[in-house]
């Protein structure tokens, strides 16, 4: 079968003297027939040329759902006098909510039902649930399109009926008032889907949804939360590296957002209500790891230095708790739990076991217990709850994932390695791969290296059949990221993008030159795809093969189209092509942009139709562009999801069959089948 060629088209870009041919710009009509057309000929294709690989990728989706546990359920937690869990049933796409009264093994009720939810819909994404405190009224979110708009619904939980008032256009999430009468909720912008609205609205009364907070700036968005004390509803806003916050107390629900610190730019802040006093994380004064403040409720502009700033630790997240303070620290990269007592108690570390890892401290709604929920995870140890008494260091296992089949952590091996970049800077990977190999194995490396997002090692139930078949697993952890701190995300992002690039190259030169990496392969996905369209270009012979899913390729004019999601929200992040030497230096790595005629490694190349991140014509265009240009024949596909976005598929098998299409393709290419 011929690959397909999409039509050129002239149309040319002007912008600061330049012109960018740009003859696949009619792509982006989504509604044009000839657009549908060439989508679906590029999934024919792709099916087509991956038909020898169909056994192996049927083979490696049963695999995949054979680890999964039918009646999978996560560990209850405790609200007030409610123990919440969400758990699959035999089969199930999607999960049911249920609650339980009185004690953890109380009388239970089934409060929300997902799979019926789901039925006759392609996709249904929930954000969760949203209860009042009395936990009378429950309510969620639901997304069937995958454009991340959610209507907000409502169920009276003491008789089971849905309530008449339905809300469309939301982040999924809400906030209620102390009486539960009165909901907050935040709307996006019907074009760009920037969050840009914080509304109230009375429960039953049928009155008028009130506007409580408008968001002028095109580069901020907005969110609404509810303080752990339950005192205040929280309005959040912020921009790449700004933040401002505004209150309400939910007991006076009408009353107008008090600003807690006006915004000044470059200072990100957040702020946590407990016992009449404000826990504040900050990065003001330079104090780019974040240092922790306290303020008197009545006092909000005068701060206190609790933590102070330090230039090797960062200070991630916390947790408050009636006498404990929690704080996440990353330090060299590794993270830990430091417990600190209000009481004067001795502070001390919770220990880790492994190299290389990732926790996080999980669901702690309640004030009143001295019992710590963490999450513990690395690339060899399947995700476990742990209860962590603060005052007797006494730790029980809760749960630990169960892997159906069995599972030999013995096999496997789990590490850190550093690659020394051109600059004198050691970048670091997590390694996972097979425990007893004598020499170089085929070696997947995966990327991200942007907004400040760390991929910290965790377990991957789909990696096993990588791993069983003697392939290796290893993460970037490159500028961009914030890995090593805030310094390491500052310098892999604005002028200082190439560094993300260089430092992923450099990572596959390391596994490369020191006999690692027998075969080297690259997967990133979104802001990783834009990552890995760079690194195709600046090096293209280092690659046996590039997965890139949901692609952000099209850095310039994307950037410059105010329509489009995500655009000025993040001149922080990328620049503001409107500005020549912004522009000049995006087009300088934007990965359509810099197609050039040689040779690229196989591709494979996922989007999907309803993304709202990452539109579905920036990777069309790519690949039509690759196609035109290169100077090989190597395979090049792509997969179009025509039912879903940025996520891929919704339910928990359905996600599986987009993996094993992935991972066929690098077996594929590493056997040679795929030609």
């Amino acid at each position: 079968m011929k690959e397909p060629v999409a039509q050129r088209i002239p149309h040319v870009h002007e912008h600061h003297g330049d012109c960018r041919d740009d003859a696949y710009y009619w792509l982006r009509d989504r509604d044009h027939e000839d657009v549908t057309t060439y989508l679906n000929e590029e999934n024919t294709y792709r099916e087509v040329l991956m038909q020898p690989l169909k056994p192996l990728e049927d083979k490696l989706y049963e695999e995949m759902v054979s680890r999964i546990v039918p009646d999978d359920w996560s560990v209850p937690v405790r609200i007030d006098h409610f123990w919440y869990q969400t758990r699959f049933n035999h089969g199930d796409e999607y999960p049911c909510f249920y609650r339980r009264e009185g004690a953890e093994d109380g009388p239970e009720t089934c409060v929300l039902n997902v799979p019926k939810l789901a039925e006759g819909q392609s996709y249904c994404s929930v954000s969760g649930i949203f209860l009042t405190e009395d936990h009378h009224i429950m309510g969620y979110g639901v997304d069937f399109v995958s454009r991340r708009q959610y209507l907000l619904r409502f169920v009276d939980l003491r008789t089971g009926q849905k309530l008449p008032l339905e809300i469309p256009n939301t982040t999924g999430s809400m906030a209620w008032s102390k009486d539960g009468q009165t909901v907050f909720y935040a709307t996006k912008d019907e074009v760009t889907l920037r969050v840009d609205s914080i509304w109230r609205q009375h429960l039953t009364d049928g009155s008028d949804p009130v506007l409580v907070y408008r968001e002028k700036d095109d580069a901020f968005s907005c969110g609404v939360s509810k303080s752990k004390s339950k005192d205040f509803i929280v309005i959040s806003t912020g921009a790449t590296d700004v933040s401002e916050m505004h209150t309400i107390p939910s007991d006076q629900p009408e009353s107008a957002p008090s600003c807690f610190m006006k915004r000044q730019a470059g200072h990100e802040y957040s702020a946590s209500h407990h016992a009449g006093k404000w826990y504040i994380l900050s990065n003001k004064d330079g104090r780019a790891n974040f240092a922790l403040f306290t303020a008197e409720d009545h006092q909000r502009d005068h701060w206190v230095e609790l933590i102070a700033h330090r230039a090797e630790v960062a200070l991630e997240s916390m947790t408050l708790f009636s006498d404990y303070l929690v704080t996440v620290e990353r330090e060299q990269g590794l993270l830990s739990i430091q417990i600190r007592d209000f009481r004067g108690q001795i502070d001390h570390c919770v220990k880790m076991d492994e190299s290389t890892y990732m926790l996080t401290t999980g669901s702690n709604p309640m004030h009143d217990t001295e019992v710590l929920r963490y999450v513990y995870t690395s690339m060899t140890t399947p995700s476990t709850v742990y209860d962590y008494n603060m005052r007797t260091h006494e730790r029980t296992t809760k749960k630990q994932a169960e892997i159906p089949g069995g599972y030999d952590a013995s096999q496997y091996v789990t590490k850190r390695l550093w690659a020394k970049a051109a600059d004198g800077r050691d970048i670091p990977m997590s390694y996972v791969g097979p425990a007893h190999a004598e020499g170089p194995v085929p070696t997947l490396l995966y990327g991200y290296g942007s907004y400040g997002i760390t991929v910290d090692p965790s377990f991957s139930r789909t990696r096993l059949s990588l791993l069983e078949r003697g392939m290796a697993f290893v993460i970037a952890h490159i500028r961009g990221s914030e890995y090593l701190g805030r310094e390491w995300y500052d310098l892999g992002k604005m002028e200082h993008k190439q560094n993300t690039f260089s430092d992923f190259i450099t990572c596959g030169e390391h596994l490369r030159r020191e006999g690692l990496a027998s075969q080297l392969f690259a997967m990133g996905g979104s802001a990783g795809g834009l990552l890995m369209g760079a690194v195709m270009n600046q090096a293209p012979q280092l690659w046996d093969g590039i997965i890139a899913a949901v692609p952000f390729v099209d850095v310039v004019t994307t950037m410059l189209d105010e329509s489009i999601p995500l655009t000025t929200g993040e001149y922080n992040e990328w620049g503001n092509p409107n500005e020549p030497e912004a522009y000049f230096r995006m087009k300088s790595y934007s990965p359509y942009d810099q197609v050039k005629a040689q040779d690229y490694p196989p591709t494979l190349i996922t989007t999907g139709l309803h993304d709202s991140q990452v539109q579905y014509w920036e990777p069309a265009k790519w690949i039509a562009r690759l196609r035109e240009r290169r100077t090989n024949d190597a395979p090049l596909m792509m997969y179009c999801n025509m039912d879903t976005g940025h996520g891929g598929a919704s339910g928990r098998y359905a996600a599986l069959k987009e993996t094993a299409m992935e991972y066929a393709f690098l077996i594929g290419l590493r056997d040679g089948l795929l030609k």
